[in-house]
Formats: structure tokens, C-alpha cells, sequence
């Protein structure tokens, strides 16, 4: 074995850098003197790698399906607990709402309950999201012979969205429940203690003067009243959320900002206008 001083090897170390730089402007020399030779020598480079790639290829592809297969029976399987406990939770759920409805029909039968009257109900099309008068309001298409009166309620599929203001021959228009000029009167589910709901014409509503000693619950349901006879009782509205301020907002359950078929009905309920005479296209 050579051995080298150290005056050698310390030379050597400051000769390599130029010598690769050397050698770089050499291959890029040659390379723009000969196009031809480069192209040749890069592509017997890649017919030298092809067999390379194919031999490697096969076994990286089964690498792959197995990870992609091992990750999708591992997602399916926390998805399958996930729905496991759901079910769980729903057939409790479900033994609940069995007895409390035995025990609700019981009770009406003790008390001679007589039910209210089916509401009659127009569905209609959002068609602009269009204000008007309000800051918070959409446009209904309704057609002709719709028979729909002002002050009847609007909902969607999950909750109320608001009361119908404005009524032309083949249009209508909902007031939100967000708008400035929106007054609901609501009650609180859990302590069923009363409040009024003021539109903010921002994303939330407002809860306002609720009985003193209560305190609004994060969380809460939100659900209409009776009170004045302008809405039916127990319309789902939303939840209680608080701001960094701690003023009670409700979250709606409709969702006001993607509205696309509503459902309009007729409660019979006098407490915000006049009853007009009924016309007809209601279901």
C-alpha cells in the first residue's frame, strides 16, 4: 500500500476541484463540438438502464398495490369501528325515542289531546339572492296560482330560514332569520325559558331578553314559539354559540348560504299580518 505525505495528500485535495471542473467544461465542450456522439451516449445510457427499469419495475408496482391495499384495509377498518359505535349510540338512541314516544301517546290519550291541523305547504326555488328593502333576504320562483300569503314561514330541510315579506304573481320573497329587521320569538329547549331572536345581517342571529336568573347554554337548541301566534311552536332554528365577546349567537340549521328549494307553509297563524283570502296550489 502507498503512503502518502502529507504535502501529497493536501495537494492532491486542492487538485481535485479543478481537475472536476475541468473535466465538466470538457464533456460540455465535447457535447456542443459533437451533438451526435452525446445523443449516442445518452441513449445507449438508456438502453443500458431499460432492462434495469423492467427487472424493478414489476416488484416496485407489487410494493406499491401493497402499501395502497394495506392503507385502504386500514382506513376501512377504523371506518368500520367508527360506524360500529354509531350504530351503537343509534340503537340506544332509538330504544329512547321508542318509549318516549309510548309514553307521549299515553299521556295525549289521558288528556284527550286533539292534534293540530296538517299545514298546508308550496315549494319553491331560490332564484336570487337578492335583498331588496333587507340586506338578508332571497327570491322565491313560485309560478302562478301559488296561493302563498305574507307572513307564512319558509324552511328548508334542516330548519326555518325565515318568513315570507314580499308577494308578486309568480315570485315571493323570504325575510332571513339573519336580517336586521328579523324578530322570532324562540325558547330555549333545555330550560324551555323565552327569548326573542334579532337578525344581526351578519352569519348569526342574536338571543335577546331572556327571563332574568337564566343563562343561555353553549351548545343549546333554538327552537320557535307560539307566542303572538306568528310562528308554530318548536320549529328548529339552530344551536347556542358564544362570541369572543360572550354575547349568545345561534348557529343556524338551515343553511341560509347555500339555499336552493324551500318549502313555504301555511300555518294559518294570524300574529304577524292579516289573513288574506286563500288561493289555490297548496299540497
Amino acid at each position: 500500500m502507498i503512503r502518502l505525505s502529507i504535502q501529497a495528500r493536501q495537494a492532491l485535495a486542492r487538485l481535485t476541484l479543478p481537475v472536476l471542473i475541468v473535466a465538466s467544461f470538457g464533456v460540455m465542450l465535447l457535447g456542443k463540438a459533437d451533438t451526435l456522439l452525446a445523443e449516442r451516449a445518452r441513449i445507449a445510457l438508456a438502453d443500458g438502464l431499460v432492462p434495469i427499469y423492467a427487472v424493478l419495475s414489476s416488484p416496485l408496482a407489487g410494493i406499491h398495490a401493497t402499501i395502497t391495499e394495506t392503507a385502504t384495509l386500514w382506513s376501512m377498518r377504523e371506518e368500520n369501528t367508527r360506524l360500529r359505535d354509531e350504530n351503537e349510540k343509534l340503537r340506544r338512541w332509538q330504544s329512547i325515542a321508542l318509549a318516549l314516544d309510548a309514553e307521549n301517546q299515553r299521556l295525549k290519550a289521558s288528556m284527550q289531546w286533539i292534534p293540530d291541523p296538517n299545514a298546508s305547504f308550496v315549494t319553491a326555488r331560490v332564484v336570487a339572492d337578492a335583498g331588496g328593502a333587507y340586506a338578508k333576504a332571497v327570491l322565491l320562483s313560485v309560478g302562478p296560482n301559488h296561493g302563498v300569503r305574507k307572513g307564512e314561514i319558509a324552511v328548508d330541510e334542516r330548519g326555518l330560514i325565515g318568513r315570507i315579506t314580499e308577494v308578486g304573481a309568480r315570485t315571493a320573497r323570504v325575510l332571513l332569520i339573519t336580517d336586521l329587521n328579523s324578530r322570532i320569538p324562540v325558547i330555549m329547549e333545555t330550560t324551555r325559558a323565552h327569548a326573542i331572536l334579532v337578525g344581526t345581517n351578519g352569519s348569526r342571529p342574536r338571543l335577546q331578553y331572556w327571563p332574568e336568573g337564566i343563562v343561555p347554554k353553549e351548545g343549546e337548541r333554538i327552537v320557535t314559539s307560539a307566542e303572538a301566534n306568528a310562528f308554530p311552536a318548536n320549529l328548529p332554528i339552530g344551536t347556542v354559540h358564544y362570541t369572543a365577546s360572550g354575547a349568545p349567537e345561534v348557529e343556524p340549521a338551515a343553511l341560509l348560504q347555500k339555499l336552493e328549494v324551500v318549502r313555504i307553509f301555511d300555518y294559518g297563524l294570524n300574529g304577524v299580518v292579516a289573513p288574506e283570502r286563500p288561493t289555490p296550489g297548496r299540497h
